[in-house]
């Protein structure tokens, strides 16, 4: 009865606050002694191990151990503060001495209950003043809960919310006041008898990153046995970026970020630990606060492999805004991944989003503006000639009497010189023609590119209490594209909510939605091909400011293969579209309850759904349309076969609709047993269940008129236009439906001995729909062992220079099947036949009922040191991975009704390592400098069937997998020089020998005749980061270098293969051509060669021809752009970001509504240091097809304030 009426007032007691402390203390007191407890709770003991708790929670612990009561007044604890603590079989008073060691708070037992009350400061006589003051981080953020403490007293406080704290301190100079609290370096000050003490503190590394997150379990770091790298978003992202995976290049050691397109939105390709596959995606898994994220869009694997392959789609992440981030951990060994499975072999990157903090609301508002250069005629990477120098280069042609392609554009001193031949002209006219176009000098770049202004919005509102938390945000992006008419927008919205119900029971809700729009050139128009390939001497305007038309045939459409049709490329643009509208919405609840200390279950639940439509859309205006309609836009279709589109435009449109959802149940149990309480065993279980759906429909549209109410054209005589009647008859929707199921079970067990050695086991079983019977009975199952030794705790414990030193090692085993193989026929069931009269079926899928799984082995081995106070930090890593039953496609004979068979045909091992190091060489009060970089290798090698066939351009695109050589491996024509007679490049082609030839395949033709190169992916690459804090100013940079790739120079003559037409542009390089004897000891350019010259035919056309499907060459100009001569070094330095941000103090914040605030300056790829030869091509992009957008310099301005 006593009991009850106790803690009946106790409670009555909290609500209470405005009472008196005295009152309070006196009425507890009294119903304290009349309790009725046994007098020997007070000698029981307690063993704690808790990271990161406050002082109720630590209170609850011990009552739980020992049935000893807390009484406190809620307002004199601060519920900010938090700690860590680990003590093993120790009594209750000497828990409670560790527990307010350095806290302003003193206790006291009576008959089993603790009164915790503020801690009584003694003067002494001492003299007492006032001491007050604000603490913040770097970036000017409020820190509550810090403690503040007189070295050696027992003066000391807590800062509130605010990060503010009043303190009454003896008036002595010279004493220390010291400032601590956890993740953050602690601070002496020493006191000089002012009244205000401002302390700004920093992060504590070592311990900001005691977690890490791996999306199903969050593991302290000390007993981490994995491969994993963690940041903090904010330490990576810089103003102006709008994608997290941007942020990642240069910052995680065994990844490789390559970029094929500077152009707006363009994904990058992704590498963690090299490629673990031949055919399936090798792009890494995206997880967001543990739930796997999938593409709004699929793509085929074979496309997003291919290095010439631009993503302007978008990957898994692109509708999360990265301000909404709070780290990013990159999980890449398989005791990291194992949990996740099958999906896992190319490494996982977990992001995990912000949580709310407790306190009063606090509103972030961001803002970036970003200017991105466009590219110019004077970069050192645009080698091309300019008007005059073309219009020169014309005349040498025509003096030679060039044969030039017939029915080619009339422009340029060709065009003026063939108007004068056929007497359309006389001299004079000529010469004034010849000078106009010498000073046309059109700039393709500024016409078809800009110099783009981009701006981003972010608000986010945060707060809460120790119960209740939350964040929300709202975001908008628009990034303008460099080239014409392109760019992203992006509207997001967040919310995250966690709360404590029942005591025991924790809930989170998070909801994530955003809105995407993209509008991109339709790929055929290719504008930058055409500002590099397109003779500066052509106007773009005529003189009143009208389009420039000309006569061309652009696109290979159309029936009519003869006739020319009016084209502005600035035309092109501007009437056609490649629209992206896309939205997606996310939910997801996570339940957790506390069954009892250390046993914990939960259940997670998500749900997705995302739309898009794509559109690309032809305008009638266009030359495209007058192709397939055979007349201009202001002309009258023709009757008869030639016409595919009488009228309007063309519309097509692709919608997909993707949804799924995932449940997840996991149980946690941590126990610490032994008479020391120094064994920790940690199991966890889990069952999880996923499904994901893609509807796509497909469809293009014919006689489409966007600008007179987006209507379509009706009534059109079908009889008049046949071929059109025909494409109409079977054009049909494409609807496609693609259905994945999966169940799962895994587990995971560790046992750590105090913090000297953890041992780890994890396992995972997958079955889904896509597997296939066959599968199913092959299966494997996922595993890692893995342990770590910290030989800081044990044999390393008395070298006081040793932060600390730990290894760790393991080995497991992933898996993988294709999605689109099968053991059964798959049959595609048509519809009505009218020629049989009856539903007909074509084969979709060949049975593959002896397909085995993908089995990777991967082994780990990490040595991690810190020293000097964790001032110099090491890490070491060597990693191997083998992959054994790659799937690969084989040429089958045509016979069989198909040209390739996908089947376990070879090995794929990949091994590397990466060295880290980082350190404070300064680090003082007012002053610090930082710096750190890694070094990272890795080497891959295939083992495939040496019997296996492959196309020659394979060979010459690095496509083609070979026995003993990595992924990637290119080869080109040994070029021997220039034939001294007549300047035609000669190689080491076989032609003397060609009996050595005859009847070898292509596979034995090429290492004999071609010269193997290199590969396209670095071997090596790595970073340098500083950065410099002086006061309120901080100046960082990071560089970026990469090392061991080749790459092959964009194409010379090729483009002019067919002969230079007098609308081409050349390369600068032809002006040093050969042109008489003796020029080839000056220059290794090769002569132009007229059509007209009876040898010609001779080299246009290769000897190896006679071989038929052996043939290895076509002529000996394409040899010449496939030679071994233009292939150059890929080794680059590049200059990633540059910043310089200033923290505003807290005297002029004071002025201000704001809390913080903080303004930077951002530059990104400022400059790039590679080879010479390379003429300025970007080294990083890794295409050989065409010259692409390269990654653009930009300057970016930030602004972040909170009130």
């Amino acid at each position: 009865m006593m009991k009850k009426m106790f803690f009946k007032f106790v409670r009555c007691l909290c609500i209470e606050k405005k009472l008196c402390l005295s009152m309070r203390l006196t009425v507890i007191l009294t119903i304290l002694l009349s309790v009725n407890v046994y007098a020997g709770a007070w000698s029981q003991t307690v063993s704690l191990r808790m990271e990161n708790v406050t002082l109720r929670e630590i209170f609850k612990a011990i009552k739980q151990q020992t049935g000893v009561y807390f009484v406190f007044n809620e307002e004199e604890i601060i519920a900010s503060h938090k700690q860590s603590i680990e003590i093993s079989n120790v009594s209750i008073e000497s828990a409670m001495s560790q527990v307010l060691k350095g806290l302003p708070y003193s206790y006291e037992y009576l008959n089993g209950v603790i009164v915790i009350k503020p801690m009584q400061q003694q003067t002494d006589g001492v003299k007492v003043c006032k001491l007050s003051g604000r603490v913040v981080d770097v970036k000017g953020n409020p820190l509550p809960g810090v403690t503040v403490q007189i070295a050696k007293t027992n003066w000391g406080t807590v800062t509130d919310v605010d990060g503010k704290y009043i303190l009454e301190v003896p008036n002595v100079k010279g004493m220390k006041i010291i400032f601590s609290f956890i993740g953050m370096k602690t601070k002496e000050v020493i006191y000089k008898d002012e009244a205000v003490v401002n302390i700004i503190l920093e992060e504590n590394i070592t311990e900001i990153q005691e977690v890490v997150v791996t999306g199903f379990q969050n593991i302290d770091k000390r007993y981490s046995t994995s491969a994993i790298t963690s940041v903090k978003a904010e330490d990576v992202l810089v103003a102006g970026m709008t994608s997290i995976d941007a942020a990642l290049e240069g910052k995680i050691p065994e990844l490789l970020l390559m970029s094929n397109s500077g152009e707006v939105g363009a994904a990058p390709r992704i590498r963690i630990r090299g490629t673990s596959t031949l055919l399936g995606n090798r792009e890494p898994l995206w997880v967001l606060d543990g739930i796997v994220l999938t593409d709004p869009v699929r793509v085929d694997p074979q496309e997003l492999n291919n290095p010439d392959y631009i993503n302007v789609i978008g990957n898994a992440i692109a509708g999360i805004n990265p301000q909404d981030i709070e780290r990013i951990d990159v999980l890449k060994d398989a005791s990291a991944t194992a949990l996740y499975g099958t999906r896992a072999a190319n490494g996982v990157i977990v992001i995990t989003t912000k949580k709310g903090r407790s306190g009063k609301a606090r509103l972030t508002y961001n803002h970036t503006s970003k200017l991105t250069l466009r590219p110019r005629y004077t970069n050192r990477d645009i080698n091309l000639m300019n008007s005059q120098e073309r219009v020169r280069f014309g005349k040498e042609l025509t003096d030679i009497h060039y044969q030039f392609p017939e029915g080619m554009v009339m422009v340029g001193y060709e065009g003026a010189y063939y108007r004068l031949m056929k007497g359309n002209i006389n001299y004079e006219q000529f010469l004034d023609e010849v000078k106009f176009y010498e000073e046309v000098n059109t700039d393709w770049f500024d016409e078809l590119t800009q110099d783009a202004y981009s701006h981003g919005h972010n608000i986010n509102i945060s707060g809460g209490s120790d119960d209740t938390r939350y964040y929300t945000s709202i975001g908008y992006d628009r990034e303008n594209g460099v080239s014409r008419s392109t760019f992203t927008e992006r509207y997001t919205a967040m919310v995250n909510l966690n709360t404590v119900l029942f005591n025991k029971l924790r809930l989170g809700l998070q909801l994530n939605g955003n809105v995407q729009k993209k509008n991109h050139q339709i790929e055929s128009i290719n504008s930058m091909d055409y500002a590099y390939n397109t003779t500066r001497a052509l106007p773009a305007y005529n003189e009143d400011g009208s389009l420039y038309y000309y006569d061309h045939r652009y696109y290979n459409v159309g029936m009519n293969s003869i006739r020319k049709y009016r084209f502005n490329i600035l035309n092109e643009i501007d009437n056609s579209s490649s629209e992206y509208d896309g939205h997606g919405i996310s939910a997801r609840l996570d339940l957790r309850y506390e069954i009892m200390t250390g046993w914990d279950v939960s259940l997670i639940a998500s749900v997705n759904r995302s739309s898009t439509t794509q559109e690309r859309w032809w305008g009638e205006k266009t030359h495209y349309v007058a192709m397939l309609k055979d007349a201009e836009w202001d002309e009258q279709a023709p009757l008869g076969d030639n016409c595919i589109l009488p009228y309007g435009g063309i519309l097509e449109t692709s919608s997909t609709t993707s949804q799924g959802f995932t449940v997840r149940a996991q149980s946690d149990y941590r126990k610490a047993i032994g008479k020391d309480m120094n064994h920790l065993i940690t199991i966890a279980l889990g069952f999880e269940a996923s499904n994901s759906k893609y509807h796509t429909y497909s469809m293009e549209n014919r006689g489409y008129v966007k600008d007179r109410g987006m209507q379509f054209v009706e009534n059109i005589s079908l009889s008049d236009f046949p071929i059109y009647a025909d494409w109409l008859s079977k054009n049909h929707p494409f609807i496609s439906e693609n259905i994945t199921n999966m169940v799962a079970g895994y587990a995971t067990l560790s046992y750590s001995y105090k913090q000297h050695f953890t041992f780890n086991v994890n396992g995972r079983f997958d079955a889904s729909n896509k597997f296939g019977d066959k599968s199913s009975d092959k299966f494997l199952p996922v595993w890692s062992i893995s342990g770590m030794w910290n030989a800081k705790e044990n044999l390393l414990r008395n070298l006081d220079f040793f932060s600390n030193l730990q290894f760790r090692a393991s080995l497991g085993i992933q898996g993988n099947m294709l999605e689109d193989q099968s053991p059964n026929l798959i049959i595609n069931q048509g519809v009505v036949d009218p020629f049989y009269g009856e539903n007909i079926s074509t084969v979709a899928r060949y049975p593959n009922p002896n397909l085995r799984w993908e089995e990777t082995k991967s082994l780990n081995l990490t040595l991690d040191m810190d020293m000097f106070d964790s001032r110099l930090s090491l890490s070491g890593t060597y990693y191997y991975k083998k992959t054994k039953n790659c799937f690969t496609d084989v040429e089958v004979s045509p016979i069989n009704g198909i040209y390739t068979y996908t089947m376990n045909d070879g090995d794929l091992w990949n091994k590397g390592y990466s060295l880290a190091i980082g350190g404070v060489p300064i680090r003082r009060e007012n002053f610090t400098w930082r710096i750190s970089s890694y070094w990272s290798a890795n080497y891959n090698k295939v083992d495939a069937n040496p019997e296996n066939e492959n196309s020659l351009n394979s060979y010459l695109n690095g496509d083609v997998l070979i026995n003993g050589k990595p992924v990637g491996t290119f080869y080109s024509y040994k070029f021997l020089g220039l034939n001294p007679n007549n300047g035609v490049p000669v190689f080491d082609d076989y032609e003397e020998r060609r009996h050595l030839l005859e009847g070898k395949s292509i596979s034995e033709i090429v290492p004999m005749v071609l010269k193997e190169n290199g590969t396209r992916e670095p071997k090596f690459y790595g970073n340098l980061s500083t950065s410099f804090n002086f006061k309120g100013f901080m100046l960082s940079a990071s560089f970026t270098y990469s090392l061991g790739s080749k790459v092959r120079l964009f194409p010379l003559y090729s483009p002019v293969l067919s002969g230079i037409k007098s609308d081409n542009n050349v390369r600068k390089e032809f002006a040093n051509r050969w042109q008489v004897p003796g020029d080839e000891t000056l220059t290794n350019i090769p002569v132009i060669m007229s059509p007209s010259h009876p040898e010609y035919a001779s080299y246009e056309r290769h000897w190896s021809r006679e071989f038929g499907s052996s043939k290895f060459a076509n002529s000996v100009w394409e040899m010449y752009d496939l030679s071994d001569l233009r292939v150059v070094s890929g080794n680059y330095l590049k200059c990633q970001s540059l910043t310089l941000r200033y923290t505003f103090d807290e005297k002029f914040l004071r002025k201000t509504p704001f809390s913080s605030a903080y303004i930077s300056f951002n530059t990104m790829n400022l400059f790039t240091i590679s080879a010479k030869a390379l003429k300025g091509q970007d080294p990083s992009q890794a295409g050989f097809a065409k010259p692409n957008l390269s990654v653009r310099p930009a300057y970016s301005l930030g602004l972040n304030v909170s009130f």
